[in-house]
């Protein structure tokens, strides 16, 4: 049986180690932490290589700590910026705060029944009656500024046009004392992190030594790429959110759907807890058949129900059944009003009457009183040219009727234009 470290190795998770480090994870139950920045009220994908860390520490018999930086979210991580980010104000950062908060406790066991029950820190409770001359004087002096001024975060932003503020400067030293605080009371020996924070991590750890003469480890995790060279995590609506209301359970299934081979191969190791051998047997069968996705729609099944769920991995199929399969119409019938819903989130609803479908004589009227088309004109051209579909179903010709007998429980029509326009019509009385 592999060793936590030798585990995440082989799933490509380990980049910088520092020397001991898997020595003290063989040697007792170790605490490790994870810091995560506040700076929205939900994490992206992004968060999800540190989020499975500490799901991998946990698993293997260790003690996870999340630590969210309440105080160091104030300051900015300088880390990867070339410009100063603009500071949250105190109201923002509570609710960015509750919202990260809640979404670590879904990933991570918290029965303190157990030895490596988990824990959810804010740093803001030991820095909040910390003054700034007690900090300097009593903290400020183990570590030295050619020390700080060494690291590569720091000398990037020294050596560009826009500097680096005393501000983002201390929170080196910040994150710091962070991991000493965690070391003096949860007896934490491990911080974990991107290989971008590498710098501050080591900071962490020599902070310890200088201070306390302990000993305390790290190790980071390569940060997620794309083969193309494209920005991980990004599409042209922007981030791909673990919260369901920003990135719904559908959107975040298809992202990982539509992996390129290449980033498949990689993030099926690292983005779910599939053994070496299933992957292995995986990679194979998807290189002999790889129209089939076969990895694809593994991988996009794992992570889904890993952070929505089986019940929103199921709708996420049925959503994808409904938009791109054919002759499903009795799965789109088969949905109650809710999961319907659920289902067709994002796509335009319109509203009218229900007296309007007796009023509109064949399917042209009704697609120009419904707004789908600016007139009649438009709308009979589309429908002889065989583009449009009412539940699923292609409409053959300009003379059919749409009646209550097509409506989805008794109040919806779901048009189709072409492969990928929808629009969900709704009749109220």
């Amino acid at each position: 049986m592999n060793t936590l470290i030798e585990e995440l190795q082989w799933r490509g998770m380990i980049q910088d180690i520092m020397p001991g480090t898997e020595a003290q994870l063989n040697k007792e139950v170790t605490s490790g932490y994870i810091g995560f920045d506040p700076t929205a009220d939900s994490l992206h994908i992004g968060s999800l290589v540190p989020i499975l860390l500490l799901v991998h520490l946990q698993k293997a018999g260790h003690r996870p700590i999340a630590l969210v930086g309440g105080a160091t979210g104030m300051v900015g991580d300088p880390t990867g910026k070339s410009q100063e980010r603009t500071l949250l104000d105190e109201n923002t950062l509570q609710k960015n705060l509750k919202g990260v908060k809640l979404q670590l406790e879904k990933f991570l066991d918290f029965d303190d029944g157990k030895e490596n029950a988990a824990k959810v820190v804010n740093n803001f409770d030991w820095f909040k009656n910390y003054t700034f001359l007690d900090f300097i004087r009593d903290q400020g002096k183990h570590i030295t500024v050619n020390y700080m001024m060494a690291k590569d975060s720091v000398k990037k932003r020294l050596n560009s046009e826009v500097g680096m503020s005393f501000t983002e400067f201390s929170y080196q030293l910040i994150q710091g004392y962070d991991y000493y605080h965690l070391y003096k009371n949860e007896n934490c020996k491990l911080q974990m992190g991107g290989s971008d924070q590498w710098g501050n991590i080591v900071t962490g750890s020599e902070f310890i030594r200088r201070k306390d003469g302990g000993e305390a480890f790290a190790f980071t995790c390569p940060l997620v790429t794309k083969a193309d060279g494209g920005k991980f995590g990004k599409t042209e609506g922007g981030n791909i959110w673990l919260d369901a209301e920003r990135t719904t359970p559908y959107q975040f299934y298809q992202f990982w759907l539509n992996t390129a081979d290449a980033d498949a191969e990689r993030y099926i190791k690292t983005f779910t807890f599939l053994s070496k051998d299933e992957i292995e047997e995986l990679v194979k069968a998807h290189q002999e058949t790889p129209h089939l996705r076969l990895l694809q729609k593994k991988l996009a099944e794992e992570i889904t129900v890993f952070v929505h769920g089986k019940e929103e991995y199921e709708l996420a199929i049925k959503t994808s059944q409904v938009l791109f399969g054919k002759g499903t119409t009795e799965v789109l019938k088969a949905l109650d009003e809710k999961q319907l819903l659920k289902v067709l989130n994002g796509v335009p609803q319109v509203t009218i009457a229900k007296e309007s479908l007796n009023e509109a004589p064949d399917i042209v009227g009704f697609l120009a009183e419904t707004g789908i088309f600016p007139s009649k004109g438009k709308a009979r051209k589309a429908v002889q040219s065989g583009g449009i579909s009412v539940n699923k179903e292609k409409i053959e010709g300009i003379e059919t009727q749409v009646s209550e007998n097509n409506l989805i429980l008794n109040n919806y029509l779901l048009i189709q234009r072409g492969k990928k326009n929808y629009w969900l019509v709704k009749l109220e009385k």
